[in-house]
């Protein structure tokens, strides 16, 4: 890994594990009638876009309550930083009362980042349930009691090793790298 990331999910593998997520998700919410769509910005909008999309169209259904969910505001570094963090927009016409929600983010690694969005999720009501969904779970160093119900991919790697999510509409494809540290993933 030196220099560049190893590809652990090539685009074939990281479409299929996209269906398999989103075949899961109907298994577990059938018609999506009380259940809601939540990105975490910014990167896990862009999966939940992709799984929004490929749900409506399987379903035949013509809406699902989706949304975006800024969450900088919440985070618990955010005046620790040398330079301030680039709020995103939240994107979120409905309330989450009584529903379950789907919260989407591409990596979960030490839990603060859904931390942070669980917080941030409180604005907009009191949902029946919260189920996580991540693309790539980065088991170890979890730092908060939190896991990710609907998994694409588990990565076992050493503490200074980082897992980058490209996607298509970015970098011209969709895969998963690992790099032997953030530094190398620049």
């Amino acid at each position: 890994m030196s220099g560049k990331g190893r590809i652990i999910l090539d685009s074939d593998r990281f479409a299929l594990t996209i269906d398999r997520l989103c075949f899961q998700l109907v298994e577990e919410f059938d018609d999506f009638r009380d259940t809601c769509l939540v990105g975490i910005q910014p990167k896990g909008t862009l999966l939940q876009d992709r799984i929004y999309r490929r749900l409506v169209d399987h379903l035949g259904i013509d809406h699902i309550a989706n949304g975006k969910l800024d969450i900088t505001f919440y985070r618990d570094d955010f005046r620790r930083r040398e330079r301030p963090l680039e709020a995103s927009v939240t994107e979120m016409d409905f309330l989450v009362e009584d529903k379950n929600v789907v919260l989407i983010d591409d990596v979960l690694y030490t839990g603060r980042t859904v931390q942070a969005a669980l917080t941030a999720l409180n604005h907009y009501g009191r949902p029946r349930a919260v189920e996580l969904l991540s693309l790539v779970d980065r088991r170890f160093n979890r730092q908060l009691p939190i896991f990710s119900t609907f998994t694409g991919i588990r990565v076992d790697a050493l503490d200074e090793a980082y897992v980058k999510v490209e996607w298509k509409e970015i970098s011209g494809v969709d895969q998963v790298l690992l790099f032997a540290n953030k530094q190398e993933a620049q």
